[in-house]
């Protein structure tokens, strides 16, 4: 049986990071050569959450180079992962706006994260 086109698909909520490079007006730190930006963001399934993710970032204008993804809440929650009270909000948030969350920006300094 096919599924009604009009019924909207389940969104879940993904956990990203993704690294980005410099661009100009990207407002990273003085001497900062990138950073690794921890996500939250929805999609019907992974690719369309790293599309959405991306497609933000680059409007904010960031240099997105590589996107990590770790699946869901559930898939964290079954690998044993703890999920604490306030992520599980800000992964509500994601879900009930349909949004892209940046939760952490970590800038890298010569390649290496910030101490």
């Amino acid at each position: 049986m096919a599924k009604d086109p009009k019924t909207p698909r389940k969104h879940d909520v993904f956990t990203l990071v993704v690294e980005v490079g410099r661009k100009a007006g990207d407002g990273l730190p003085d001497g900062a050569t990138g950073a690794a930006l921890l996500c939250y963001a929805t999609g019907v399934d992974e690719a369309e959450a790293v599309r959405e993710t991306v497609a933000v970032l680059k409007q904010a204008d960031l240099a997105p180079l590589d996107v990590s993804g770790y699946g869901t809440r559930a898939d964290r929650e079954a690998a044993g992962e703890e999920i604490g009270p306030e992520d599980a909000a800000l992964m509500d948030r994601a879900s009930a706006e349909n949004a892209v969350i940046v939760v952490q920006m970590t800038p890298f300094f010569d390649g290496k994260e910030a101490d």
